[in-house]
């Protein structure tokens, strides 16, 4: 009867959570409604008609001759600058065709994710259970670890300062949960250690995704809990003798089952030589290959199989370092896979939500299930996470933010639903419908499609937001960080152009604002598409325009007070 009870009351508290938040997001998408034609024609106006200038003449020609080179002329190529505070078009080639934007897909989800959910956003994962914590440190119950979508759940270093860095060891930030939970008693789980990701549906790999990147750590699964990155690395040293098998050291240890492995020791006259094999079955990896007797250790780097299988191993053997004693085992505790998706059950949810605990759910709920936090681990805020995924280009963190998106502005945290709330954003910010098609949040999905007027339109409504200063800084900057850290170094360039980069097999990309050397503003976009295989030539072509940008263009000061 008390559970019957307990039952009845969730209904009637999830009933009237569900009405409020229908009434709510009515309210929310009638506001929208009303306001947005007005917004979208004020932002589609922003890019005007090319004028006739001496020196967008010049560019003209520098950008014919960067493109009339030999192996540049093979690629497709697209073209958009404008003046990043009037909105004229200086120049355009193609720039209402589609392109494969590679991971310029990263500028519409990181700017979705700062728009909509804040610079100040904090993920929440917690180690919590709803058994009883008695007064002798035995807990009787089972211990969750509950991720909802944190990035860095790692021992990554915050503030970024011109490269990621790293401090202690991979366990470091569960270290310190454990050590939270300890304080608060626990010296004993007469359970299981069960690793939750059910904060999104089950779908690690989106939509277009290639099954050759799937073992390659940017290529890694997508999980509300993402440990170190969801990747793993092998040292791999020779034995003493030739012929013998190598030896391996992985980090995390607990990936070890992850991947199998064929690596011997060869002659020390000889090459290191790996190769991964994809292979059907749970360890989808397949090392092989082999180092020379006497060499340096080599170490590679991959991609997780089943993250949450890995931190619930992580955490146990974490847990009994500090002493706690662990009676259980470890599980997984996944979502369904999501549903097909229709738009028409679903509403954009209001910016002011129902306020959450760091459980996730409502306070009054979290009183009636009687959950039990033992700790918390706060991330560093949105904006910190957005400048690591943009200097480094970071596949994983921007599926996770297209992900939470969904989760905290459409009730459901797939890729599709992230997809629909964006498109939601774009036409606002003034993007033209149609012309943005994306299948995930990261670019490395072959499905995306995008035109350089698309783009350009969004830098410019960037431009134009109170964040939009923050936000223009977290892209890598000429010859300086990032991946743009070795390109257009000793040049004009270096330091006036922060941009997105973008890179796929036959794809190269690059977006964001420049400052010419007489000071004029700009937005841009490069795409060149059907580039040689490795892109050397496309990179450099696309580089020849990025200095010919700041050389050329720029009206005197004489000029613009004439104007």
């Amino acid at each position: 009867m008390m559970e019957s009870a307990l039952l009845s009351r969730v209904r009637r508290c999830l009933s009237i959570g569900m009405a409020l938040l229908i009434v709510l997001s009515a309210l929310g998408v009638l506001v929208k409604a009303q306001n947005l034609a007005a917004v979208s024609k004020t932002a589609s106006a922003k890019i005007k008609p090319a004028a006739k200038r001496p020196d967008v003449a010049r560019f003209r020609a520098r950008v014919d001759a960067a493109l009339a080179e030999a192996r540049a002329q093979k690629a497709f190529w697209g073209v958009l600058v404008a003046d990043r505070d009037s909105g004229e078009t200086l120049y355009e080639l193609n720039a209402d065709r589609f392109f494969t934007p590679a991971s310029n897909a990263k500028i519409f989800t990181s700017t979705l994710a700062l728009a909509t959910l804040g610079p100040d956003f904090h993920f929440h994962t917690t180690l919590e259970t709803s058994g009883q914590l008695g007064s002798d440190g035995r807990l009787a119950g089972d211990l969750f670890l509950v991720g909802r979508g944190d990035p860095d759940l790692s021992n990554r270093k915050f503030p970024y300062a011109g490269k990621v860095e790293r401090e202690g060891p991979t366990e470091a930030t569960l270290a310190e949960m454990v050590q939270s939970a300890v304080a608060k008693g626990l010296k004993e789980v007469d359970g299981d250690i069960i690793a939750d990701d059910g904060y999104f549906p089950y779908d690690p790999y989106p939509a277009g995704w290639s099954v050759g990147d799937l073992y390659f750590t940017f290529g890694a699964p997508v999980s509300a809990l993402a440990f170190n990155d969801n990747s793993f690395s092998v040292e791999v040293s020779p034995a003493e003798r030739e012929g013998d098998p190598a030896k391996l050291m992985v980090e995390p240890e607990a990936a070890s089952n992850d991947f199998g492995h064929e690596v011997g020791t060869g002659p020390s006259s000889g090459k290191p030589s790996f190769s991964a094999v994809r292979q059907p079955g749970q360890k989808f990896i397949l090392l092989r290959g082999s180092i020379p007797a006497g060499h340096a250790p080599i170490k590679l780097d991959f991609a997780m199989i089943d993250p949450a299988e890995v931190v619930a191993r992580t955490l146990k053997q974490t847990l009994e370092n500090a002493g706690v004693h662990v009676t259980g085992g470890i599980r997984v505790q996944h979502a369904a896979p999501p549903q097909p998706f229709d738009a028409t059950t679903l509403a954009i949810r209001p910016t002011a939500d129902l306020p959450l605990n760091p459980g996730g759910m409502s306070s009054e709920m979290a009183k009636i299930v009687n959950t039990l936090v033992l700790a918390e681990h706060v991330s560093p805020a949105l904006l910190e996470s957005i400048r690591v995924t943009n200097k480094v280009s970071q596949n994983l963190h921007a599926e996770l933010f297209l992900r939470t998106v969904a989760r905290e502005k459409a009730g459901v945290g797939s890729t599709d639903a992230g997809i629909w709330v964006e498109q939601n954003f774009l036409i606002a910010a003034g993007i033209a419908d149609g012309d943005v098609v994306l299948s995930d949040g990261s670019g490395l999905s072959r499905d995306d499609l995008v035109t350089p007027r698309a783009i350009v339109q969004l830098l410019l409504y960037v431009s134009q937001q109170p964040w939009g200063a923050d936000y223009i800084a977290t892209f890598p900057i000429a010859g300086v960080d990032g991946t743009l850290e070795n390109r257009m170094k000793d040049t004009a360039a270096s330091g006036r152009i922060l941009a997105k980069t973008g890179s796929l097999e036959h794809v190269r990309a690059m977006s964001g604002y420049a400052t010419t050397a007489r000071g004029e503003h700009l937005v841009f976009t490069i795409f060149g598409n059907n580039s040689t295989a490795h892109g050397h030539d496309a990179t450099a072509a696309m580089d020849a325009i990025g200095v010919a940008m700041v050389e050329t263009l720029g009206t005197s000061p004489q000029s613009k007070k004439r104007k």
